[in-house]
């Protein structure tokens, strides 16, 4: 308990900086407020890169990551091998990760991108912005953590290493609720 108060703390304390420092705004960005925590999860429905359909609220039961990236974004870049190191220790629990491109040309950038950076979660491609609108996301990257029953646990704006100890602890203690 004491090792998750402590991750919140640290999350806190480090967000507020690095909000203001990380992530690539879009430069037609508005100010809008965000999906607040302790919401329920906007459900959307977009097709993958590989061609498989995904609804959030067919999630349900899960923690469910929800990652907003483009590759132009080199935050985002940097931070994907993190998120599959992340995924790949998460399998076979009631997890799921899902990093949304917003790119409009994502079928033809992701290609060259996934040759270099092989991932093997889900990218559902949001070409005309359905679920960014939902969400309100104007910075890259920006990541929503949905518990089992739907509900938004937490807001991070900016890139982080995902595979840590503190990560894995955090997803997992959801996964009890």
């Amino acid at each position: 308990m004491i090792r998750l108060l402590a991750f919140f703390a640290g999350i806190f304390l480090l967000a507020a900086p690095m909000a203001a420092l990380a992530g690539s705004p879009r430069p037609d960005a508005p100010p809008a407020p965000t999906v607040r925590v302790g919401s329920v999860a906007p459900d959307f429905t977009l097709k993958t890169f590989s061609g498989a359909e995904v609804t959030l609220a067919n999630l349900r039961g899960k923690v469910v990551m929800i990652n907003f990236w483009a590759t132009w974004c080199p935050p985002c870049r940097e931070e994907m091998p993190s998120m599959e190191r992340l995924y790949q220790r998460m399998q076979g629990k009631p997890f799921e990760m899902l990093a949304i491109n917003v790119e409009e040309d994502a079928r033809q950038v992701l290609g060259d991108f996934l040759r270099k950076t092989p991932l093997s979660f889900p990218i559902p491609l949001d070409t005309n912005r359905q679920a960014q609108e939902l969400y309100r996301v104007y910075r890259f990257p920006e990541t929503f953590i949905v518990d089992p029953n739907g509900v938004v646990v937490n807001h991070i704006i900016g890139p982080r290493d995902w595979a840590t100890s503190d990560t894995i602890d955090y997803l997992t203690s959801l996964m009890s609720q």
